[in-house]
């Protein structure tokens, strides 16, 4: 979806000021709200894609007001909603109304160290051969999903070239909208910057990783 969260070459925010020695988390609420979603995603309830998935769908002026863990905290109790495992009653005065659901699996805290060392691989068996190599130059679709997609409005309708192809992998526009896993070809695809921002840009390049449905031949014209 072309939400706020997109925000590559938009104006008005500003540049990104890195903090110096910044701190894993700002107040401790941040640390439990991590652990929460750590947790609830070990469950098995929903994929990495659909909880990114539902960080989009926070509406714009919610999602520009909000602090990063305040939108993933605002994603996972919508996912929970959702799925029946928490009451809008219960998330206002923090009291469980109903019995806990059984749930497919349980993070225990033995494990975490664990589980975040592994984090989620993405790579899974060919569906076929390939149809990019390196050194080809390919062009993006020009797209508008309703729903969640990794390809940048940005680089969307531009020409490129396959620097790198990185396997198979998890087709994250199928999973984040519950239809599976649907694993595709991953490329590194090298965008020249004044393809993309014109000829008064200060960016020599900008490299994407682009799953293999966001892409066509250079000289066919991108659907």
């Amino acid at each position: 979806m072309n939400g706020v969260h997109d925000m590559g070459g938009m104006h008005g925010f500003g540049p990104v000021r890195p903090e110096r020695d910044e701190p894993w988390f700002h107040a401790e609420w941040e640390r439990r709200a991590f652990a929460l979603a750590l947790a609830m995603g070990a469950t098995g309830s929903w994929t990495l894609d659909q909880s990114r998935a539902a960080r989009e769908s926070i509406p714009a002026a919610t999602y520009l007001a909000s602090s990063y863990y305040e939108i993933w905290l605002a994603a996972l109790e919508a996912l929970m909603r959702e799925r029946g495992l928490v009451r809008e009653d219960e998330l206002v005065d923090g009291r469980v109304r109903t019995p806990a659901l059984a749930l497919a699996r349980r993070l225990e805290a033995c494990d975490v160290a664990t589980a975040l060392a592994l984090g989620s691989p993405t790579e899974r068996p060919p569906p076929g051969p390939a149809r990019f190599a390196p050194g080809d130059a390919v062009r993006t679709r020009q797209m508008h999903p309703d729903g969640h997609t990794r390809l940048p409005r940005y680089v969307r309708g531009h020409r490129g070239n396959v620097v790198a192809v990185r396997g198979a992998h998890v087709y994250p526009d199928a999973n984040g909208m519950g239809r599976g896993e649907q694993p595709t070809w991953l490329y590194t695809v090298r965008f020249d910057g004044a393809e993309l921002w014109g000829a008064d840009t200060s960016a020599s390049s900008v490299s994407v990783d682009c799953w293999e449905p966001y892409l066509v031949p250079a000289a066919e014209r991108p659907a």
